[in-house]
């Protein structure tokens, strides 16, 4: 069954007219709605007017044009006797192709500045409509919702053939995905609008757009891909490398990008499996860098690495022969770009600010775990000074800093650190005391005056112990122990500082 009569009403007019000329030179009647007719008049291509079809005029501003029984009768009709009686009965023909795409609704209401008045005239009816009919009856019709599907059935009408089963059965499965996007899209944003972002609605609508299928998961044998937020496409973008991004390097990049933005100073974060094998803020990102490798170089070995501040050629020329897999910065200065344009293997990533969901999500079996992102952190001024000796001025610095690089890495978390870089790590220890033990590992004696900051309470003194014998002077961590008596009298007697925050920070 060939494509005799088309009806067509678009947004996005992207490709409209070379598929219409094909369409017309096939011999294919044309109708179409409102700004879709006269850019197609204007081209000298001939159509007909919904109005002429439903012999009723286009009213209220535009909000009314094909949702008419001409309209879809003709598209929701099966090539049945009975169906084609029906329609000859009230003098309505069937349409075979229906070329539809819908008002911008995600990009108007990205922008900062959208009112509700606005946000509402972009809430598309007539065209979510048209395409969910359409798709209904793919048995009958061929849909098309993506300017990207036009060629591959342009092509089967210029044959002069009919456009087979199996692509009206994908191209109607698009369609119903778009609409669902759609509406998932329209309902996030009122749910915000009248519920407010921390609300957890009864029901969940989230879409996303598949962005890259990744060669393999966390393993090799496991598939995997990447789904992007609509409202977040321009939030990576890869520069550089003939590798693409894997489903690990995405979830390093993740935690690099998080713990990067912690700080307001020029900041280098060096991650492997999430967690930091180097961190630091200085006056400049090539001397961040230098302190953080200096933290753990044999780990930074094949990690990721992110900064806060547009990258310089310095810090390009300081990384120099080490193996990076990611580097990501919101900028790069042209020098700095061009220079790791030739390390092929390196990806060069720009990370852009966007619009975020104000969830964090985790599947589990049965179902998907919701919660508020752990986006706070506790001012240093805001602490309880819980020993005899109160902290010096310069070790309240280091123990700001420690506080906000524990929150970044895996529980049970132990950072030692000093007032602007890490020196040694404990993460994901079963026990807190073997973290601790970690942490005075990696900083050997670099642990000698550095500070120590704690997600979680210490449940014994035995962690505040192992702390001041690796050379530590300070501690913060949440409180809230049943024997936090007991810690605290250790760390007094050990000659300890020590701070409780009064908030957790695990992260499992």
């Amino acid at each position: 069954m060939t494509i005799q009569r088309a009806l067509l009403s678009v947004y996005d007019k992207s490709g409209l007219l070379d598929l219409a000329r094909i369409l017309v030179a096939q011999g294919v009647e044309l109708v179409a709605s409102g700004g879709t007719a006269r850019a197609l008049t204007q081209a000298d291509l001939p159509c007909t007017p919904v109005e002429e079809v439903t012999h009723f005029p286009e009213m209220l501003g535009g909000r009314v044009k094909t949702l008419h029984p001409a309209i879809h009768g003709g598209i929701l009709a099966r090539r049945t006797p009975q169906h084609l009686a029906d329609l000859r009965k009230q003098g309505m023909q069937p349409f075979d192709l229906v070329v539809c795409n819908l008002y911008p609704f995600t990009r108007t209401v990205a922008r900062a500045d959208v009112t509700e008045a606005e946000a509402i005239e972009e809430i598309d009816i007539g065209g979510v409509t048209l395409l969910r009919a359409a798709a209904k009856n793919f048995e009958s019709v061929t849909v098309l919702c993506d300017p990207q599907d036009y060629l591959t059935v342009a092509l089967h009408v210029e044959k002069g053939e009919a456009v087979p089963a199996e692509t009206r059965r994908h191209l109607a499965l698009k369609a119903f995905r778009h609409t669902a996007a759609y509406d998932a899209a329209i309902a996030t944003w009122l749910g915000r609008q009248v519920e407010g972002a921390d609300t957890f609605p009864a029901v969940l609508t989230l879409s996303a757009e598949l962005a890259q299928v990744l060669r393999y998961g966390e393993n090799p044998h496991q598939r995997a891909g990447f789904y992007r937020w609509p409202d977040a496409a321009r939030a990576l973008s890869q520069l550089s490398g003939e590798k693409e991004m894997s489903y690990n390097n995405y979830v390093d990049l993740d935690a690099a990008w998080g713990m990067a933005q912690e700080f307001s100073r020029p900041t280098v974060a060096i991650i492997k499996h999430t967690n930091p094998c180097g961190l630091a803020s200085a006056d400049s990102l090539v001397e961040a860098f230098q302190l953080a490798l200096a933290a753990d170089p044999v780990s930074a070995f094949g990690s990721v690495i992110a900064v806060n501040r547009p990258l310089d050629l310095a810090t390009v020329a300081a990384i120099g022969a080490l193996f990076v897999e990611v580097l990501a910065a919101p900028a790069y200065e042209p020098e700095a770009l061009k220079a790791l344009k030739r390390k092929k293997n390196l990806r060069v990533l720009e990370v852009k600010p966007e619009a975020v969901l104000p969830y964090a999500m985790r599947t589990v079996h049965g179902g998907l775990l919701v919660q508020t992102p752990d986006d706070t952190i506790e001012p240093a001024n805001t602490w309880q000074v819980v020993t005899q000796r109160q902290p010096t001025a310069d070790e309240m610095t280091a123990l700001d800093f420690a506080w906000r690089v524990s929150k970044h890495v895996k529980s049970n978390a132990i950072v030692f650190t000093t007032a602007n870089e890490v020196v040694g790590v404990g993460a994901g220890q079963m026990s807190r005391v073997d973290s601790v033990r970690l942490a005075s590992q990696k900083a050997g004696e670099r642990a000698k005056g550095a500070v120590v900051g704690s997600d979680a309470f210490f449940p014994f003194p035995d962690g505040v112990e192992a702390a001041a014998a690796a050379g530590c002077t300070a501690v913060v961590q949440p409180g809230g122990s049943m024997r936090d008596a007991e810690t605290i009298a250790a760390a007094d007697r050990l000659g300890l500082a020590m701070c409780f925050t009064g908030v957790r920070h695990f992260k499992h």
